[in-house]
């Protein structure tokens, strides 16, 4: 093939593709591609090497050698930058992709190649892995989550998997799980944003000594929620000045109600804080009759739920505090004073400020109760409010940089408008914490900020069969990456079955398919991957029957001639059909009744045909 030919080949294969917006490229793009590989190798520093005319390399190994000698150049940045927009980059991107279809083509297998590097882990962070059934999607999210979790490219990641197994990143994969760094969820039609983001949610609390309850009502964080505050949580170093304890709660204080007094003056001078209902004693237990005073829950909270490293604020008024301290002693009885006895040491980091924070607790005003959790406030809003005051004790924490991943299995079986919200604007990438455009919303429930941080990859999958691409909605289309994993009869070559090709019977298969449906439906090689550890005629009559001819009825509804197509079975030896076709004569069935109905053909699976070699050698020979 000649030079031109190759290049108006890659042209018209450009002109199919489809961009990050889900859109075809631009003409003006599809050509900076193609004349970047024209004009501007000669260009690059290759130490003396000379680079060949790239439109004169059909074969993708040797022209991947090529293009990482050009990668390697010390100019190749600065070559890339002036063509704009990385158009070398992304042209020998996509030629390389190009090349690998082409070969696989050529071959006469499916053609399947392995996401290319534009398309990695590191480069995206919403990203839809798409399919049909059996083609590895949320197998593959494991290579792709520990991928971003550890900051490496997903083929390196997969080269571990093809040279070790895939168990030693499985365990790694479940260890980040376990550590909170990946996170799993599967949507499905009833998920909701509630489930997802925020919600209104019942509780039982037990208010009184003989146990009644009563309903009560809390706002909860929906999994996402928590699992991006999880994620933008800063990071405690340890044996910090500060003394903050890792996750520590962070607690409102009234000393005696708002505004400066004896008692709050006090509290500043000798670094504590007191509470009082003396009455009760210095150890009330579950005799104690609180009904007089109250206070019950107070000094439960005084005494057993605060801990040594968690933050207080104090009081100055509903909206504002004035004191920002942490905890550094237990639960103290003060004998020598005559009021407010129960004490606790603290370590003042900021005092006789004026700080709103009516904003941060979700535009909602505090309470004159002594002592309660404030759970609208973050631990970041709490260094912000130090970094503002006194930048020397934000050094205690840091932003956190480690990478987290959140998988959403079948992200299509939900109502996305329904579970995302607002959220569908705040995941876009220009839109993350961290970033130039970072935006937060107010959350409808809570009423507190929220937006996502921009070390959170959302890494979903989506079942083409039950919904193609076209059918999402368009905004969540525009916010994602979309990999399409297609099947891979390759990797079935190694299956040794009574002569049987797997992988040419599942190509065969699957070009019937694409003819009488769509690619869309395609029959994936993960159903036929138990066979490489277990090469039996029994295991392969049992894919057919629970797995392979259920899908196709789905697919054709029921469609038997169209099945038999897919199957060969009209060109087959009877013995060998798996769908037989019988007439019916409705005379004979119904004996002598009038009943005008003409012949009939019903279709039955043949089960002896499932364990013969010959009925599968027949759906590719």
């Amino acid at each position: 093939m000649t030079n031109q030919n190759l290049k108006d080949e890659f042209r018209t294969w450009m002109r199919k593709q489809i961009n990050n917006n889900n859109v075809p490229f631009q003409k003006s793009t599809i050509s900076s591609y193609i004349n970047s590989l024209t004009h501007t190798p000669p260009k690059l520093d290759t130490g003396g090497q000379v680079l060949p005319d790239l439109y004169t390399i059909s074969n993708p190994g040797q022209f991947k050698d090529i293009k990482d000698l050009m990668e390697n150049a010390p100019n190749y940045e600065a070559i890339n930058k002036l063509m704009g927009n990385k158009a070398l980059y992304y042209g020998s991107e996509f030629y390389l992709k190009f090349l690998k279809e082409r070969a696989g083509k050529n071959s006469g297998t499916s053609a399947v190649t392995k996401p290319p590097a534009v398309h990695s882990a590191a480069n995206g962070d919403n990203i839809i892995l798409f399919g049909p059934p059996g083609t590895g999607k949320t197998y593959s999210t494991t290579a792709w989550a520990v991928a971003k979790v550890e900051e490496k490219d997903v083929s390196d990641v997969q080269s571990e998997i093809d040279q070790g197994g895939y168990d030693t990143v499985r365990e790694r994969f479940e260890e980040y799980r376990e550590n909170g760094r990946i996170a799993f969820t599967t949507f499905h039609q009833s998920y909701g944003y509630e489930e997802f983001i925020e919600g209104i949610k019942p509780i039982m609390e037990s208010e009184i000594e003989d146990s009644s309850r009563t309903l009560e009502y809390e706002i909860k964080a929906g999994v996402f929620k928590q699992f991006c505050e999880r994620a933008k949580a800063p990071v405690i170093q340890e044996q910090n000045h500060l003394g903050i304890r890792e996750n520590p709660s962070i607690w409102k204080v009234s000393l005696k109600g708002s505004k400066l007094h004896h008692l709050k003056q006090d509290c500043f001078n000798n670094n504590s804080i007191r509470i009082g209902w003396d009455l009760y004693g210095e150890e009330p237990d579950d005799t104690t009759d609180y009904s007089s005073a109250g206070g019950k829950k107070v000094i439960a909270h005084f005494i057993n739920e605060m801990q040594i490293g968690d933050i207080v604020l104090t009081l100055k008024n509903e909206r504002t505090i004035d004191a920002v301290g942490i905890i550094t002693g237990d639960y103290e009885w003060l004998t020598e004073e005559s009021d407010y006895r129960r004490s606790r040491k603290v370590n003042w980091l900021l005092k006789d400020i004026d700080q709103d924070i009516y904003g941060m607790n979700g535009n909602t005003v505090m309470t004159l109760a002594s002592v309660y959790r404030l759970h609208r406030i973050t631990l970041e809003d709490v260094m912000s409010i130090l970094e503002k005051h006194d930048k020397n004790s934000a050094d205690a924490v840091q932003k956190n940089q480690e990478q987290f991943v959140f998988i959403i299995d079948e992200i299509n079986r939900g109502n996305i408008s329904k579970i995302f919200g607002e959220l569908i604007t705040l995941i876009e990438p220009s839109k993350r914490l961290g970033r130039p455009e970072a935006m937060k919303l107010r959350l409808p429930y809570s009423q507190s900020e929220f937006g996502v941080p921009d070390n959170v990859t959302i890494l979903a999958t989506m079942n083409t069969a039950d919904r193609s691409i076209a059918q999402l909605d368009t905004a969540l289309r525009r916010r994602f990456r979309f990999i399409e994993l297609l099947p891979e009869p390759a990797l079935l070559q190694s299956i040794d079955l009574e002569s049987i090709r797997i992988d040419a019977m599942l190509a065969k298969m699957n070009e019937r398919i694409e003819v009488l449906f769509d690619r869309d439906h395609v029959i994936g090689h993960a159903f036929f991957m138990p066979l490489r550890e277990n090469p039996d005629m029994q295991k392969l009559a049992d894919i057919f029957r629970h797995s392979i001819i259920p899908l196709l009825q789905e697919y054709f509804y029921d469609d038997w001639q169209m099945i038999q197509l897919v199957l060969g079975d009209h060109d087959k030896d009877p013995a060998h059909q798996f769908v037989q076709e019988i007439t019916v004569d409705p005379a004979k069935l119904f004996g002598g009744s009038s009943i005008d109905i003409g012949e009939r053909k019903i279709y039955r699976l043949q089960e002896a045909a499932l364990l013969k070699p010959a009925a599968y050698k027949g759906i590719y020979e």
